[in-house]
């Protein structure tokens, strides 16, 4: 008899029922997800799978399935398909002659070889074909048949959704091919994510890290996490409070083209950057950009104030969004579009945050706000759902496509990104911009690869204003 991969019901075949002669099958084609799935779910990341570059100089030529990745369509057949539901997998002896690549049809199908009435074992001939009819695995599988008669309904198949840690973190990466490391004041990297972020970030050729703090602190750190600081400069100074204002005098002298912040308060290093006198301020409000790959949204989210102004006027939202757009921009986004956020999507005199919004779009129209397309007031779901966007009658070029979305208080902004990191595992970057030097500022919950990250946003955003500045 021959049994169907599909079907409503789960009907199982007793030992009783068995017959030597007795077949089952399926058919599934290889694909890039099945890959990169059974990689996730076995740990099986060897590069002749995973990794195109690789797997093409290899002598089979090209990335290959996992061979057990066909074992698992046996399995499958022996436990939903004949004997089906209750069978007992004992052992399996199998031979794998060709190899299966994307695109790759397999026609499995198992025969009853053998049954054992003493031990209410089957024996099973397997036999796995591609679309061309060559044999790609064969051999014999025994099980232990059910005894009791089972008819279920049929589950749904898992839905899985499959992403890339590392994909956006190494797109980021290679805009930075080609240019020259900055120098970067480390400010008080006395914890081991501090210190390690910034180590890793100079081994990547995207820093020249000057360490400022207390030596002895450091380079306990050092030794405690087995990193090699004695490489790099350091800076002597007896506390935090004095290592950020080493490190503002230093950005101000130009000896270090940026700032990193370390193990140290967000409000002792910023104090410092914005101290009148001796400060880095510009004629632009300073302003913090979040940087967020989102599973879930096809690009880059940038969003801003999250971390320094607390209740943004107009004005200071003009710049925060001027500095939003420079840092896109300096990230090869040539028009971002820009969505202000508030809780509805029209405006309401009730609501400041609305009128702020219609007034940022005029100002965008008249062009007090350059390269970008701004729209609001958007709601959350408006500015990053073109369905719910639709769904509301929102036509919009920014609806549904934002790249940036500026939040109307830092406490909607930074709630709105640490809840994207924690509930929608984001990857995080951040960078404070409006000041004469980028400054690197990430949480000091985070790890090195942030902060790894957020060089490169330095990085990028130090050479595209040497770009940007008048040849003499």
């Amino acid at each position: 008899m021959t049994s169907k991969d599909a079907g409503e019901t789960f009907e199982n075949h007793t030992f009783e029922e068995i017959a030597v002669g007795d077949s089952a099958g399926l058919s599934r084609t290889l694909t890039t997800q099945d890959i990169q799935l059974f990689a996730a779910m076995s740990g099986d990341v060897n590069p002749t799978h995973v990794d195109p570059e690789y797997a093409n100089g290899t002598q089979l030529h090209g990335v290959v399935g996992h061979g057990m990745w066909g074992a698992a369509l046996i399995s499958n057949v022996l436990g939903t398909a004949y004997p089906g539901p209750g069978t007992v997998y004992v052992g399996q002896n199998l031979r794998f002659l060709r190899p299966v690549r994307v695109g790759d049809t397999l026609n499995v199908t198992v025969t009853v070889a053998a049954k054992d009435p003493a031990t209410h074992q089957v024996t099973l001939d397997c036999l796995c074909t591609d679309q061309h009819g060559q044999r790609v695995i064969t051999g014999t599988a025994v099980v232990m048949a059910p005894s009791e008669k089972v008819r279920r309904p049929r589950t749904a198949p898992l839905q899985v959704r499959l992403f890339d840690k590392t994909l956006r973190y190494r797109q980021l990466l290679a805009l930075t091919k080609g240019l020259a490391p900055i120098k970067v004041g480390v400010v008080h990297p006395c914890s081991d994510e501090s210190l390690r972020g910034a180590l890793m970030a100079a081994d990547m050729g995207l820093i020249q890290p000057i360490l400022i703090g207390p030596v002895d602190r450091i380079m306990a750190t050092a030794a405690k996490a087995d990193l090699d600081a004695g490489r790099y400069p350091i800076v002597a100074t007896a506390h935090s409070h004095e290592a950020a204002a080493r490190a503002v005098a230093m950005a101000r002298n130009g000896d270090v083209q940026a700032l990193m912040k370390g193990s140290l308060h967000t409000d002792e290093l910023m104090a410092e950057v914005l101290t009148p006198a001796d400060g880095l301020r510009t004629d632009r409000r300073v302003s913090h950009v979040f940087v967020l790959d989102v599973p879930t949204y096809p690009k880059l989210l940038l969003i801003t104030d999250a971390a320094i102004n607390i209740a943004p006027d107009l004005d200071a939202k003009r710049d925060i969004t001027r500095n939003a757009i420079d840092l896109a921009r300096a990230l090869g986004i040539a028009i971002p579009k820009v969505a202000i956020l508030s809780a509805i999507e029209t405006v309401n005199p009730k609501i400041q945050s609305t009128l702020d919004a219609a007034a940022l779009c005029k100002m965008g129209d008249r062009g007090q706000i350059e390269n970008a397309v701004i729209d609001g007031p958007l709601a959350f779901d408006n500015a990053i759902s073109a369905k719910a966007a639709l769904e509301k009658g929102i036509r919009s070029p920014v609806a549904g496509d934002a790249d940036i979305l500026l939040a109307p208080d830092l406490e909607a902004g930074n709630m709105l990104a640490k809840q994207l990191q924690y509930l929608a595992d984001a990857q995080a970057a951040g960078l404070v911009m409006g000041a004469r030097v980028p400054v690197i500022l990430t949480s000091r919950a985070d790890g090195a690869l942030a902060r790894v990250t957020s060089c490169a946003l330095a990085l990028l955003v130090h050479h595209a204003r040497q770009a940007a500045q008048p040849k003499a």
